[in-house]
């Protein structure tokens, strides 16, 4: 292993890189298909899909990452007991390691959808492999050398977007200033791109793409993938939050084939909280990102399909006679056949009114405070908008890299909206400057690039300019339900989704007023908006679940036996 590798991993390379008893090889090799390479074939190339967990038996097989320009940076080599894979071998997505035979090797190769059997029939083994996965999957994210580069100039909003889009993925990527870095000049070179068309990302099998949408990023790194049009799932859920992915975890370790769409990202706006430190089980707190991604993971253990990112466009009605109920368009051709839904499409973001907020965002006007963005205002004065604890905890995080915050509030206080712990922090840190009964009146910058940011106190008029380049918006957010407009779901005046007795004595606590389409998590009207809320209504919504498809495959066979009759 090289000595940043080394680095990385440190006290915990043994449980990242365990070496199996022969008892433990014994009860994976059912799992698995006997297999042999011959010393220097490549077993995995980055990007391609790989054939499994690989049980090295005899023999050694090194692992290595792309540094650039042809070099290869080798990770670890595996020898007798070790096993070749990563978290991107749990859901059969493409590799972003290489791995060759240094000599020959004798081995078994476990199959995605096995390696899922062997995590739910051999618990303890299961544990020590899905630990294992994690960590290393955690090593490629902090080395930084690995997966798909962005080049671009510094502090682009383009790249900034595609850099953010990677990071809230999980997925291990590259950023390089295509002004200064000279492995950036050279790919320029090389690919003879115009300097118009950048940011542009190289994945790691070899394409090249010219400013992409994030769609077309995930397609190419195989992140998403296309959606097969003879599946028809148990259950379909929109959103992949707090309240999303609970409900995939649950309905899929009970044996409900599930997929889950987002149109971002999963972990909404829970996976953008710097930490949490009221949720249960966590006495030192846990990044938003951190908890979201462990959801994430164990949803793909269970076997969910997550197609992300990609949007559900429109929900109607399956006229066949499949055992379709509902059929959900996702646009480009492609539509998902499932029996139930659950909307779980949670909130967006609430934009400031302020005439010329537009060109700021992406480079300036930020909505969440991630390491991103904590770079990114390393030693300068920021504002931050908001009084709810979202906007508590991402002014501690910012004041951490932040010279100073300007933590601005319409209210006269923040005792009412924010969580006392959070009040009490702000109150501690001495960069933090907590600016009540105080809004946004002006921006002002050019080429996208804020400069200053004017605001007034609302009880004294008074009026103050400071030079600040980032502002952070966490104002709240409306319910994400625009899709729903053809859709026949009854929504309340604030487009809140109804649910349960409201709309009929039959109506269970989250189903909406189509049977068979339950509604849980922030965009649900009446719902508690706290991820801990969120959580326990995917997990309730499941047995709602339960009940709704039973009753359906019920009429189904009598109506069934009517027809034969």
């Amino acid at each position: 292993m090289s000595q940043s590798s080394t680095a990385i991993f440190g006290a915990r390379r043994d449980q990242a890189f365990p070496t199996l008893s022969e008892a433990d090889i014994d009860h994976m090799r059912r799992f698995g298909e006997a297999s042999f390479y011959a010393a220097g074939e490549h077993i995995i190339r980055a990007g391609d899909v790989a054939p499994g967990l690989i049980v090295v038996l005899s023999g050694r097989v090194d692992i290595t990452q792309d540094g650039g320009l042809g070099r290869h940076e080798t990770i670890v080599t595996h020898g007798p007991g070790s096993f070749v894979g990563e978290l991107a071998q749990l859901s059969a997505r493409p590799s972003l390691v290489n791995a060759e035979a240094a000599e020959p090797v004798e081995a078994f190769v476990i199959p995605s959808r096995r390696v899922r059997d062997l995590m739910v029939q051999e618990a303890n083994l299961g544990e020590r492999i899905m630990r294992a996965l994690i960590l290393r999957r955690v090593g490629l994210l902090e080395s930084a050398t690995s997966g798909p580069i962005i080049i671009g100039p510094s502090g682009n909003a383009d790249v900034l977007r595609l850099q953010g889009f990677l990071a809230r993925s999980g997925q291990p990527h590259r950023v390089l200033d295509s002004a200064s870095d000279p492995c950036a000049k050279t790919l320029v070179e090389r690919f003879d791109v115009d300097p118009h068309h950048l940011p542009v990302v190289l994945c790691p099998n070899g394409r090249l793409l010219m400013n992409p949408g994030e769609k077309d990023l995930a397609r190419c790194i195989g992140l998403l993938r296309p959606i097969d049009a003879d599946t028809l799932y148990d259950v379909a859920i929109v959103g992949a939050g707090p309240a999303g992915l609970a409900a995939a975890v649950y309905a899929a370790s009970e044996g409900l084939s599930t997929i889950v769409l987002d149109c971002r990202a999963f972990g909404g706006q829970a996976g953008a909280s710097s930490r949490i430190e009221n949720y249960l089980g966590f006495p030192t707190g846990i990044t938003g990102m951190a908890l979201m991604a462990r959801a994430y993971n164990q949803a793909q253990k269970f076997g969910v399909e997550m197609v992300i990112p990609d949007e559900a466009k429109l929900l109607s009605a399956a006229a066949d006679n499949s055992g379709a109920r509902y059929l959900l368009d996702v646009g480009d051709g492609e539509t998902v056949r499932t029996r139930s839904v659950v909307i779980a499409s949670g909130a967006r973001y609430r934009r400031l009114d302020v005439a010329n907020l537009s060109p700021f965002e992406g480079t300036s006007v930020h909505y969440w405070a991630s390491p991103i963005e904590g770079r990114l205002c390393a030693g300068q004065e920021v504002a931050l908008v908001g009084a709810g604890n979202s906007a508590g905890q991402a002014a501690v995080y910012l004041a951490s890299h932040a010279r100073k915050v300007a933590l601005l509030a319409r209210g006269g206080s923040l005792d009412a909206s924010m969580s006392r712990y959070l009040v009490e922090r702000i109150k501690a840190q001495p960069n933090i400057e907590v600016l009540t009964e105080t809004e946004i009146e002006a921006l002002e910058g050019e080429e996208g690039n804020l400069a200053s940011v004017r605001w007034r106190n609302r009880v004294s008029g008074q009026q103050t300019t400071r030079p600040i380049r980032h502002l952070f918006l966490f104002i709240g957010a409306d319910p994400n339900t625009d899709w729903l407009a053809q859709c026949n779901v009854a929504l309340d005046a604030k487009g809140f989704i109804r649910t349960g007795s409201e709309l009929g004595p039959d109506r269970g606590l989250m189903e909406t007023s189509r049977s068979g389409v339950f509604a849980i998590g922030d965009v649900r009207c009446g719902s508690v908006k706290r991820v801990a809320a969120a959580v326990g209504e995917g997990a309730q919504v499941v047995a709602a679940l339960h009940a709704y498809l039973a009753r359906d495959a019920s009429h189904a066979a009598d109506s069934n036996f009517t027809k034969s009759v």
